[in-house]
């Protein structure tokens, strides 16, 4: 009898530091999903405020063109077509396609922009890895 009542003791400290040991390594994968999110995001994050900064130049120079598109048609309508007014419709018109080149290189690297991909593999494996069904441990012979 008093051997049954110490042969659980051990089974017992054997599924203990089992479940410690899965909880410790749940934590360590979640902790490391969580760090290569991180990895991918920074770099998106890069990658994003370059875009940014080329929307905000094409925006500004849209400002300036548009000020100086103004000024020319004041100027058009004062002159009737004298040389000044042609000369701020071209650099107006140069400022503009500056303007475009930058949106569309802007554009283009919103684009490449994209959800972080080795995360949400990994983490979908992990998810399918923790569904499986586990075969239950064989018992031991005794003899």
């Amino acid at each position: 009898m008093t051997g049954t009542g110490t042969s659980p003791r051990p089974d017992d400290e054997t599924l203990g530091g089992l479940l410690a040991d899965a909880s410790r390594d749940l934590s360590t994968l979640v902790r490391s999903e969580i760090e290569l999110a991180k990895a991918e995001i920074r770099m998106d994050v890069k990658h994003g405020a370059q875009a940014g900064a080329m929307f905000g130049a094409a925006a500004f120079l849209s400002l300036l063109a548009l000020i100086l598109l103004l000024i020319s048609a004041a100027y058009g309508l004062v002159a009737a077509g004298l040389g000044p007014a042609v000369a701020f419709l071209v650099v107006a018109g140069a400022l503009l396609v500056l303007a475009a080149l930058l949106g569309l290189v802007g554009k283009k690297a919103v684009s490449r922009l994209g959800p972080p991909e080795r995360t949400i593999r990994t983490s979908k494996e992990t998810a399918a890895f923790l569904k499986k069904p586990r075969a239950p441990h064989a018992p031991t012979a005794k003899t």
